[in-house]
Formats: C-alpha cells, structure tokens, sequence
C-alpha cells in the first residue's frame, strides 16, 4: 500500500541542497560586496576558493553532527547547532583577514564578503530546514483533517499563559489527529493579557471564564500550568461548573519528572489535582538534602506501608549505599522489594520480615545492618480500629518507637525521624495518644543521646491504606450510598509525595528530638471531597445518597491546627515548622508509661485508659472504660 506521509529526506539529498547553498552564498556574497562580477585577485578568489569552503564547511557539519538532525522535527535547540557549525569556518577566513601576510593575497578575503557570506550561509541553511518542517506540519494537518472530515473539532481554550501553555499549543499543533484547535489563551497575570503566543490572543482572566468559554464556544478548558496549586484548580474547576465546558489539566511536575510523561499529556482533573496538588521544591536545598543521604545505609519500619514506601522510593533517588526495609506485614515488604530491585539500582537492598515490638528482632537487624539514618514510619494508625484494639495500639505504637529509639541510642546511629500525626495535639484516640507518647518517647532520649532524634507531624495523606478517598471511590463504584460521619466535619489533606519530600526535608535540620510540624494549607469539609469524587466520577450529585453516620469513636469534628503563627517556628524550608516542645514531669511519665505497658501486655483495657488521663498528655475521651 502506497504511504501517503512524507517520506524523511535522504542524507545524500540533505548533503547536496546544503552544498548547493554553501556555493551560492559564496558568489552571492562577492556579487553584493562589488555591486557585480569582481575583477582581479577577487575574482580569483571567488573562483578559486569556492570549493575548499564548501568543503570545509560540509566537513564542520559533520563535526557537529548536523545530519542526524531530522529536518522535519527542527527545533531551537537544533538552529543553535547549525549556528555553531557555520562559526569555525567564518573565524578561519576572519582570522586569515586579519593576520596573513600581504605575499597571500589570494587567501585574504575582504571582511564584508566573510560577514556577508555567513550570514547567507546561516540564513540558507536553517530556511530551507524550517520550510522542510512547515511542509510536513502542513501535510499532516492537511492529511488527519481529510480523515477527520465530518467531524467536529474541538474548540479548547488554555488557562496558564506560561511555559507549559507555550509546549501544550506547540505539541497540539503537531498532533493535528488529536482535532483540538486552541482558540484563546486566559492567565490571570495582567500584564500578558492582550498579547499573543504563537498566534493565539490572551483573552482575560480567570474570573472571566464563564464569559469567555460561552463566547467562543469553548468545549474543554484545560488547565496549563505545571505546578498549579490544589487550591487554584479547585477555584478553576468551581467557576467552569455552570458552563458546559470540561475541564482538564497537564500532568504536573512530579507526574512529568518521575512518571517521564510528557506535558500534552492532558487528563480529567481527578481528586488529588484538587486536594495535593502542591509543589515542594528541593532545588534550594537540593545540595543539602543530597549531602544528608548520600551514601548513607538508611533503615525504614514500616517499609510496605503508604508513607514508608514512598519514603523508601524517593530515598532510593539520592543514592544512598544500602535501603534496610522492616515491616511485618510480607506481601507489603515484597511489593516494594520488588519495585525497587526493578526500577532502581547501584545500592544495597536488604529486606526484613520483623515485628517493631520483638526489641531481640530489631537489635539482631540493627547489628547485622548498622543503619545510620533511621525512618521510624511502622504505626497502627486507623482511629477507629485502634478504639477497638487499644492493647494492641499501645504494644506497637509505643512499645515499638521506644524500641527503635532505644537502639538508635545504643547503637549510635547519625539520626532518627519519627513519623507523627497531627492526632497527637490534643488527642482524642488511642490512636493519637499513643503517638503523642511515642513524642515524648523521642524528646527524652534526645536530651541524653547523641543520636539526633526529630519527630515530623502531619495531617491526612491522599489514597493512603483506609483513607477516606478509596473508601468513597469504592462506595460511589458499588452505586452508594456514601457514608459520612457529619456534615460539618473537616480535615486537612497532603498528597503522599508532598508529605515524603517535606519528611526527607525534616529530617536533615532536627538535633533534640524537636517535632515539626508541616503546612497542610486549608482544611477540607468531607462532604464537599464527597461531592468532588461524585462529580469527578461522571455523575451527579443527585444520583447518590449521602448519609450521615455520626462520629466514630476517638473521632473529631476538626482536627487541630497544625500551624499557629503565635507558637510555631519557621525553619529554612517554607513549609515545615517546629512546635513547641511539650512540657512533662519526666519522672512522673516514666512511672506512668510504666504502669501503661503493663496494662497493655495484660490486656487490660480500663487501666490502659486510666494511665492515659493520668500521663499529662491532653488526652480527653468520651468513652468509658
């Protein structure tokens, strides 16, 4: 069957036209210097000389690899090859001007024919390449929209006017068989509007949306700005909801970086463009952060976990000399063994099966391993099933950060970061208390330890195991309905990358077992995350019943704040911050946490909860017994 795109052109065809320009520019350039044909030793050198620059030029274009580039897909990258391989030849004539004896006359060109000879050369080359690009782009679009012919375009108006708008139009325009036609441009940045990229006008802001999508027929809106926050695509997406508009979005950084997509890649706007959207930068305090754990053997408790495994992915990035992964769960472990061994290499990789409670089972993996940097992310952490197992909660949760904080001492390793929650101000749960516990556990061994000890507490994180994001997704999946506690209750929300990185951040700055605390932005009424998952789900608010279920146990209707201005410090990374440490009578918690263990190796669930009230920690519960 006879292909009907136009076919690359043929190295020997590329070699000829440039030879053909080489040559031209040379006599054009004697022509327009002497108003006509020279005379003399210039018109000897015109005669004489044209085939050796030719060549010498033919030649420097190999040098720099000028016929590997495919005409078709020029770009500036390649203009400033070609760019480069016309300069050597032009300093040659320049330079043999300037400084060969006047007994070679011959080989002394006059100053304006070498500029007016380059600047032919360079103008030739590089027009007949970008007319080369514009005939295929043509013939492509000519091509897909006679295949396309009965069919209706897309009219699509870009939200973001920088740089991941400018790569969005371009790669549009070269994939015409998408039948996405850009017609406007909207950036709330005033002094863009009215200007036009690459032809397309920047129409207004984005409060104007509305009136611009209605106008121009617009059938998708989609959002080009890379590093767009949760909270401007949820004001984005509230003022497209009474148009008939879709509205998308490109991949942002993190997707584009580690996930190698690339930025035309355009997608529905889903839950976590909408609540974790944020960008963390390390470019700052890359140097830093890479010095931290370069080379260094890193251990994580609870490694098959959401928080852990994403630790243990982004850890495996700054090449480290050896992962030591715990978690007691198999199938977890496996996973991301697994994954590791398979996208990642040049370091060790150890993996246990282990119990934080056994002390006998983490000094045998300690010893075996001297960890040096130590990730304390293994925790039962549901607050209701923590309600109903409370022996259970304080075994692992405190019993096994003391253990882990224990060995870090004995042992010497560099550092610990314990992985807290924003549960444990003010804790209502078991399930926060034992994590408040488990802070004072590593604030009292940092005052005696060399080790440097630092506790990092946060908030919800996005699509983590019994979360309530893939609890809603499942129960809008099974037709509803979808169960809320109270409709007033609200929550803040981080997606697990952000939460990892500002970890990673945290734990090069803490030396005394200080807590930071990190910026989860504003927090989000549950039922209006309901409502955003319906929607983003293809339906209507009305196709599902929300039901109220009431607080479970240890539950509150909003979680503290993290971040308050008159108690928090600011530390070098914008958004982590450290919380004021929490003042306790040490010899009345050491016999309290006492009395708490013992309690919970005897099951006894009553005194556990008297020991709690008693330990000074604001633990306040409604429950009884």
């Amino acid at each position: 069957m006879e292909n009907s795109r136009p076919k690359l052109l043929k190295k020997s065809n590329q070699l000829f036209i440039d030879i053909f320009t080489f040559i031209l520019s040379y006599f054009i350039a004697f022509f327009v210097r002497f108003e006509g044909i020279p005379e003399g030793i210039n018109l000897k050198q015109l005669l004489l000389l044209f085939p050796y620059i030719a060549l010498a030029r033919i030649f420097f274009f190999y040098i720099f690899s000028i016929y590997s580039v495919i005409w078709r897909y020029i770009s500036i990258f390649d203009t400033i090859a070609i760019l480069k391989s016309c300069l050597p030849v032009t300093l040659i004539l320049f330079l043999g001007r300037l400084f060969l004896p006047d007994k070679l006359p011959l080989l002394r060109l006059p100053l304006s024919v070498i500029a007016i000879e380059f600047l032919l050369v360079l103008v030739g080359t590089l027009g007949v390449r970008i007319l080369r690009r514009l005939f295929f782009e043509l013939s492509e679009r000519e091509r897909f929209e006679n295949k396309r012919e009965g069919l209706n375009k897309k009219n699509i108006l870009l939200i973001g006017a920088g740089n991941a708008g400018n790569m969005v139009i371009r790669e549009l325009r070269q994939r015409p068989d998408l039948g996405m036609e850009v017609v406007a441009f909207i950036d709330d940045d005033q002094k863009k509007l009215n200007t036009t990229i690459q032809g397309i006008k920047v129409m207004g802001n984005t409060s104007q949306l509305p009136e611009i999508i209605k106008k121009h027929n617009i059938d998708e809106a989609i959002i080009t700005i890379a590093n767009a926050s949760s909270r401007d695509i949820r004001r984005i997406v509230n003022v497209c909801k009474g148009t008939n508009a879709k509205v998308k979005i490109v991949p942002g950084l993190f997707e584009i970086l580690n996930g190698k997509i690339k930025i035309s890649k355009i997608r529905e706007v889903n839950i976590d463009d909408l609540l974790g959207r944020s960008i963390v930068s390390f470019k700052d305090h890359l140097p830093k952060v890479f010095k931290q754990y370069k080379n260094k053997k890193i251990l994580i408790t609870g490694a098959g976990g959401s928080i852990g495994s994403e630790l243990c992915r982004q850890l495996a990035k700054l090449r480290p000399r050896e992962l030591i992964l715990i978690d007691k769960d198999e199938n977890s472990i496996f996973e991301i063994d697994s994954e590791l061994r398979f996208k990642l290499g040049e370091f060790k990789l150890s993996s246990y099966i282990a119990d934080i409670r056994n002390f006998d089972r983490l000094r045998y993996i300690f010893d075996k391993n001297h960890p040096e940097i130590i990730f304390h992310a293994a925790a039962h952490k549901h607050v209701p099933l923590m309600e109903h197992n409370i022996s259970e909660a304080i075994l692992n949760n405190v019993t096994g950060t003391r253990n882990v904080a224990v060995l870090c001492d004995l042992l010497g390793a560099e550092s610990l970061i314990y992985i807290s929650t924003d549960k444990a101000v003010n804790p209502t749960s078991i399930m926060g208390a034992s994590k408040k516990i488990g802070e004072i556990l590593i604030q009292e061994i940092a005052t005696k330890s060399k080790t440097r000890f630092s506790c990092v507490r946060f908030g919800n994180v996005l699509g983590s195991r019994g979360s309530v994001v893939p609890l809603f997704q499942e129960q809008i999946a099974q037709g509803g309905p979808i169960t809320i506690t109270h409709p007033d209750i609200k929550r803040y929300f981080m997606s697990i990358s952000e939460a990892v990185q500002l970890i990673i951040q945290a734990g090069t700055i803490g030396n005394r077992g200080e807590i930071f605390v990190l910026d989860m932005g504003e927090p989000i009424k549950i039922l209006d995350l309901a409502k955003d998952l319906i929607r983003l789900s293809g339906f209507t608010e009305d196709e599902f019943e929300i039901k109220y279920v009431g607080l479970r146990p240890g539950e509150k209707l909003s979680e503290e704040i993290l971040i308050d201005e008159e108690k928090t410090k600011a530390t070098q990374f914008e958004k982590i911050f450290i919380a004021p440490p929490v003042e306790i009578d040490s010899d009345k918690f050491t016999k309290k946490l006492s009395d708490l263990l013992n309690a919970a190796n005897e099951f006894n669930e009553k005194n556990i909860i008297e020991c709690l009230k008693e330990m000074d920690i604001g633990y306040n519960s409604n429950r009884i017994g």
